[in-house]
């Protein structure tokens, strides 16, 4: 009888913020305000910090159409989403966001996409910076060319500069209408000519078109000395290559790779499921141990602490798919970073640090530290049974993630072992052993010299945004679903 009880409150508890526990009326949101109902509901359900925005409050709103006059004065779903986001990015614009990973779109198909590798793209990633002295306007540069892309066909590669974009210089104000507006556009190029940026006349015209990204670029095995280095850039947690990331470690096994170096200098995040598989391939000997902990907002985390407490965990495994997991057993592995280096990436580093030794290279991380999940139109927020008129789904980061001794406190970037930052003028050829941060990382496992390489931060261009931070979606930490138990509650 305690159990009942004890279930029926915690049910009252879940639907609260969906129904008061029955104290709004029956009045159904009207047709024009549908996508606006969801998004308030499933905030208030699920959102990270729902408690600290007053209008996500439980007892905001005494009924439905008090809810419903609320929702009428925003002009737009968009809107209405970020003024429910605890200090959003794109009202505090300067480093004073708490919120800055949160999302919404209007095709939940392009979004599931995305999550998975697949992008209307033109297969170049990129990143954009400043000019020296000047805060508006933006040289950008290619970090790598995507496989069997449009780009793959073209006279571009790493290390190409451009300034303009159609023949319109890049600015702060209009690089989103001249790299995302469009299905096509000409990149016009430039050059360091002792020390000044110019054009150099040259220009390539690239074309989007429906690609999926394999995330892992490059795997190789390095052979130094007695050492047999496997190699992997890894730029994408994306959960449908999670097979073929398990066929590369078991590529490495076979031959007898002594040490890793996985590169995820690129890598915006992706897939916590994914992360933890990852985890588990460079290890293997941790089998159902805690690798990662969640912590979701207080309402939801009560839940999970007295009804299903285990799915706060993520434990290492041993399986993919049904398949024996491919690991090497280490027990040191070297990670390459840059700035750009987020989310299911900072989690891979902070989760395998109780249990192993990890050798950072590169520069400080992103510092992204909490996770999302899809929200769809439906009773559940799942896409079971999802409302037909729309197609609206969001991603509201809805949970902060920690290791298993619990620190998770590294919203300013995790800090490198060994500082390296990379230089426009030496990207150096990515995989190949000369290539800057590489030979960093074989020169500490072998314990050679290495390159001497010059460490000025004040001759690296401020950085401004890069091509996964444009898209948005594509810098995620994500869980597939709200855990069995929460979804059968909200029934």
């Amino acid at each position: 009888m305690k159990t009942i009880l004890r279930s029926l409150l915690f049910l009252c508890v879940l639907l609260f913020s969906l129904q008061s526990c029955e104290d709004q009326d029956d009045v159904a949101a009207p047709a024009n305000l549908q996508v606006n109902d969801f998004i308030w509901k499933g905030l208030n359900q699920f959102y990270l910090w729902q408690a600290d925005v007053p209008n996500l409050g439980d007892n905001r709103f005494s009924n439905q159409g008090a809810l419903n006059s609320f929702l009428n004065g925003y002009s737009n779903p968009e809107s209405l989403f970020q003024s429910l986001l605890n200090k959003p990015a794109s009202k505090f614009p300067k480093g004073e966001a708490i919120d800055r990973f949160s999302w919404i779109v209007d095709d939940y198909t392009v979004l599931e996409q995305e999550l998975q590798g697949t992008s209307k793209n033109s297969g170049i990633d990129f990143k954009l910076n400043y000019i020296t002295g000047s805060n508006t306007d933006l040289v950008g540069f290619v970090r790598y060319v995507i496989p069997n892309s449009d780009a793959s066909n073209k006279d571009i590669k790493r290390g190409d500069l451009f300034t303009a974009v159609n023949g319109t210089k890049l600015t702060v104000s209009n690089y989103r209408q001249l790299l995302l507006d469009s299905d096509s556009y000409t990149l016009n190029l430039a050059q360091y000519n002792e020390g000044v940026l110019q054009s150099n006349g040259k220009s390539v015209t690239l074309v989007k078109t429906s690609l999926n990204e394999n995330p892992i670029l490059i795997n190789k095995v390095i052979a130094s000395g007695s050492h047999k280095i496997g190699y992997i850039m890894y730029n994408g947690f994306y959960a449908n290559y999670d097979s073929q990331l398990n066929d590369a470690f078991g590529e490495f096994a076979a031959q007898g790779v002594t040490d890793l170096v996985l590169d995820l200098r690129y890598n915006g995040g992706g897939s916590v499921q994914t992360a933890t598989r990852l985890a588990s391939m460079i290890t293997g000997q941790f089998k159902d141990k805690i690798f990662a902990k969640e912590r979701w907002n207080d309402k939801v985390n009560a839940y999970f602490e007295t009804e299903d407490a285990e799915s706060l965990n993520n434990r290492f495994v041993d399986h993919v798919d049904g398949r024996a997991l491919n690991s090497l057993r280490l027990s040191k592995v070297y990670v390459l970073t840059t700035n750009g280096t987020a989310s299911a990436s900072e989690l891979i580093i902070n989760g395998l640090a109780p249990y192993i030794s990890v050798v950072q290279i590169g520069d400080y991380t992103v510092g992204k530290n909490v996770g999302s999940i899809t929200l769809y139109d439906s009773e559940t927020f799942t896409k079971n049974k999802v409302n037909p008129n729309h197609k609206y789904a969001m991603q509201p980061l809805v949970l902060k993630i920690v290791n298993s001794t619990g620190f998770g406190d590294y919203t300013n970037g995790l800090k490198p072992t060994y500082e390296q930052l990379e230089y426009l003028s030496n990207l150096g050829v990515l995989g190949d052993p000369s290539e800057p941060l590489l030979n960093t990382a074989i020169a500490k496992i072998t314990g050679s010299a290495g390159k001497k390489v010059q460490q000025d931060r004040g001759k690296v261009l401020r950085p401004f945004i890069d091509a996964k931070e444009m898209n948005g979606i594509r810098n995620q930490m994500y869980v597939e679903k709200a855990p069995e138990g929460l979804l059968r509650a909200l029934k």
